[in-house]
């Protein structure tokens, strides 16, 4: 076993065999390992040293880094400061993802009166890192990223008693202003003059009527790069509507704007990132609640662009809104890719278990760029079939589509979507099996995940994101 940079010296000023330590608890090493040496008296240069964390970084790898990051949040939480040394083992991407990792363990969200259980340490000193412009880029990149995982997570916890539409957009256009982003949003009077009938009939039945959010990033080269669009599903809370979930399903659904969520997440950190693409980000806002004014099962609604759906289930909602936004997004904004992202099927999450994303391409170019990204990200993806000869399940006596086939959920709800785009590159990204963490494990805290906010910032912001797609 081998000690990291500045170990030896740490060791002659604390006067502690740091090596016997590992041996004596039989550490190993491997990645997010910690081994704690109490040193309560300080040393006579640092009086406030007391404590050591030996971290465990495994083979080095980004995951590796990354989750050596988490584990250090996690094991110095509540303190004041620490100084680690753990990022000069690594290369400029090791230091990202080392930082990243740093940063999303540290997540915490409360509205306790007496304060927070914990409180993440308060700063952070990243010993021996190498001094130069690509450090310092490395540096900010690993912030910027964790930080739009962190806005992700943060949005999807916020209780529904504060968080509806209206809010979301008030958080749209906050986060506009200071991401140097363009923002329009459709209030219930423009939504129906406009037609978007699945975003007005999800959100029918609440109180606070539903929203269409539209941001815009345009990049340092101008207006003549390509543009992609994202569409997130943003409803802020999900009682199932008429067709009302069970207690216990419910519980977790002030969290069912995850998707919403991380497009805006990624929509803020564009900027910081130099993002070569121009970026569209479209989040259809609404409530699925249950009052004497909610849609019915057999109600038949029409979307922006005329096509219908026939709703025999209200709790298959997801999919009514993201359509309207899927149609404005290929019919006004003529982009090169599109991509949406929502909690929308448990099918998914009985396929994938809550470890792995699920999502669907019609462009294999898209589909192997955003699987890579995943990848890179260490927010895996797998890829589901778009099966053709699954369209029948989606028939309708009343109109062009039942929005709740009973067999093949997650893919009959991809189906659904892929109507909307006119044959349009798109990938649809089903993260209702990732949506929430049962609990703290590497970088997910227990909780909403913001999954694929780091997957997409990795795609858009590389070399040539759109490269082969078409």
């Amino acid at each position: 076993m081998l000690l990291g940079p500045g170990a030896e010296e740490l060791a002659d000023a604390v006067g502690i065999d740091l090596l016997a330590v590992l041996e004596a608890e039989r550490a190993t090493g491997k990645t997010g390992e910690i081994t704690t040496v109490p040193v309560p008296l300080g040393i006579p240069d640092n009086p406030a040293l007391r404590l050591v964390l030996l971290v465990g970084v495994g083979q080095q790898t980004p995951r590796d880094l990354r989750r050596a990051g988490a584990a250090l949040a996690r094991a110095a939480r509540d303190r004041s400061a620490v100084a680690t040394s753990v990022a000069a083992a690594a290369d400029h991407e090791g230091l990202t993802t080392f930082v990243v990792g740093l940063t999303l363990g540290s997540f915490g969200f409360h509205l306790r009166s007496d304060g927070p259980e914990h409180t993440p340490v308060t700063r952070v000193v990243l010993a021996a890192t190498p001094d130069d412009e690509q450090a310092d880029a490395a540096l900010h990149r690993g912030i910027t990223l964790g930080g739009a995982g962190w806005r992700a997570r943060m949005l999807a916890t916020v209780p529904s008693n504060i968080k509806n539409p209206q809010w979301l957009a008030e958080q749209a256009e906050e986060l506009a202003q200071g991401s140097g982003l363009a923002v329009t949003v459709w209030d219930e009077k423009r939504l129906a003059k406009d037609g978007f009938g699945g975003i007005l009939g999800v959100g029918q039945a609440s109180a606070t009527p539903p929203r269409l959010i539209r941001l815009d990033y345009v990049p340092r080269t101008g207006r003549k790069a390509p543009l992609v669009v994202l569409v997130g599903k943003g409803i802020t809370f999900d009682t199932g509507g008429l067709s009302i979930k069970p207690g216990e399903a419910m519980v977790n659904m002030k969290r069912d704007m995850t998707g919403g969520a991380v497009v805006m997440s990624v929509l803020a950190a564009l900027r910081d990132l130099d993002c070569p693409v121009r970026v569209t980000g479209l989040i259809a806002a609404a409530e699925n609640a249950v009052s004497g004014n909610a849609m019915r099962p057999g109600d038949v609604l029409r979307h922006y662009g005329g096509r219908t759906t026939e709703v025999t289930n209200t709790d298959a909602e997801g999919r009514l809104v993201l359509g309207d936004a899927l149609a404005y997004a290929v019919a006004e904004l003529d982009p090169v890719a599109v991509v949406d992202i929502a909690t929308l099927t448990g099918a998914m999450k009985v396929a994938l278990g809550q470890q792995t994303g699920g999502y669907f391409a019609n462009n294999d170019a898209l589909a192997d760029a955003l699987r890579e990204a995943g990848r890179d990200a260490d927010e895996e993806l797998w890829r589901f079939p778009l099966v053709a000869d699954y369209e029948s399940y989606l028939e309708s006596t009343v109109a062009d589509a039942d929005n709740a086939p009973k067999h093949a959920g997650a893919i009959s709800a991809a189906l659904f979507l892929q109507h909307f785009v006119s044959g349009r590159p798109w990938a649809h990204i089903d993260i209702a099996s990732v949506g929430d963490s049962p609990g703290e494990r590497h970088e997910w805290t227990t909780g909403p995940t913001g999954f694929g906010a780091r997957l997409l910032l990795r795609w858009l912001t590389g070399s040539a994101p759109l490269a082969g797609i078409s």
